[in-house]
């Protein structure tokens, strides 16, 4: 069996020997005694069991997933059971060309990663309403607390209205984001009387109810306030689009489409707004240009809080934006189609309408 190590350990002796002799050293030995103090050096040997090969790490491994139960997720609250299609897990998940995202930012070698992330954008601009959408950001959590930041440099305040059917995770981290920034976190069932810069409603509900999204957006506008909505892609097949409701912001997950719920998350998220606030958009924007000959290209048009080549400019990690679960998601998309889509979302309605009947015919209280 091959040792684990020679796999994962780049250089041969020979290319050691050759790089030592280039430093002008005589073996790594004689490198580390050179520069690492020999007060902190430890002399005796490290008290770790022996290398083990690939194949007996990997069997290991599989002895100690065999004592997990595999039960149903009934946890909710934006994460849901989905398949992802033999042919998006084969090609894309456990494709390396796809899944070492950094090269969007050579742009000229990146083309079909920079399209897929097109198709993501306008996959969020179709289902939502709206008529821009950045490419992926962390999770819906995060994205909604980017939106609280985007709403406020529109709209100067210090108070948010949060709809008391948000999911949990995101209160929380709303709350966590609100604090250093001073901002006051207002929730409840009804829209309190102060005022607030923006008003954030989850659509459907975490516990499943579903509001009228119009009035709601109508509320919020009446008091001065930009209406985010917290949605729900799949849903967003049947129910009217947030953008169509007059909502200022989308974000959500796009967890749904695809994306295995593995731990929580985090799940690539997305962030849609109108038009004339796209230079207050978090996150990257790809965008159709030219290349010199006069053809077609792509391009990051916005890189916010990006990393750039130049690591002087560094900011955050491209990663960060699940640049991968956002292609998976709207390969998803293309895989299945709008019919699809709607077939799937349809399904999974009249699952719950089954569910309502047969609790209702026991004798138990549905609430919506």
């Amino acid at each position: 069996m091959t040792a684990f190590a020679a796999r994962h350990v780049g250089p041969s002796l020979s290319e050691i020997d050759t790089m030592c002799a280039a430093i002008g050293v005589a073996s790594l030995e004689n490198l580390i005694d050179e520069t690492v103090p020999a007060a902190i050096r430890l002399r005796t040997p490290l008290n770790l069991p022996a290398a083990r090969s690939e194949e007996q790490a990997l069997q290991d491994l599989r002895t100690i997933m065999s004592a997990n139960r595999i039960a149903t997720n009934h946890l909710g609250m934006g994460i849901h059971g989905t398949h992802t299609p033999a042919v998006i897990r084969r090609n894309i998940l456990e494709n390396p060309g796809w899944y070492t995202a950094y090269t969007p930012y050579q742009a000229e070698i990146a083309q079909g990663r920079l399209e897929a992330l097109l198709n993501f954008q306008t996959m969020v601009c179709d289902l939502t309403g709206m008529e821009i959408s950045n490419a992926s950001l962390l999770d819906e959590a995060t994205a909604a607390a980017e939106a609280m930041s985007l709403c406020q440099d529109i709209k100067e305040g210090d108070a948010v209205y949060v709809s008391a059917d948000i999911h949990p995770q995101t209160l929380e981290v709303l709350k966590t984001r609100a604090e250093p920034l001073g901002i006051k976190v207002l929730t409840g069932p009804d829209l309190p009387a102060g005022p607030v810069f923006a008003c954030f409603y989850q659509y459907p509900g975490t516990d499943g109810r579903l509001i009228d999204l119009d009035k709601a957006v109508a509320e919020a506008h009446s008091k001065g306030a930009l209406a985010v909505v917290c949605a729900d892609l799949l849903a967003l097949t049947l129910l009217k689009p947030p953008g169509e409701c007059g909502a200022d912001v989308v974000v959500g997950s796009s967890q749904r489409f695809g994306v295995p719920p593995g731990f929580g998350g985090p799940h690539a998220a997305f962030l849609a707004t109108r038009d004339e606030h796209k230079r207050r958009l978090p996150g990257r924007l790809v965008g159709v240009s030219k290349d010199s000959a006069g053809n077609p290209a792509l391009r990051l048009t916005l890189q916010t809080r990006e990393q750039h080549i130049r690591r002087d400019k560094a900011t955050s990690n491209i990663c960060t934006a699940q640049v991968l679960l956002a292609v998976m998601a709207s390969m998803y998309a293309v895989y299945h189609g709008p019919e699809g889509l709607r077939a799937i979302a349809t399904r999974v309605h009249r699952h719950a309408a089954d569910l309502a009947s047969s609790l209702k015919a026991a004798g138990h209280t549905v609430h919506h």
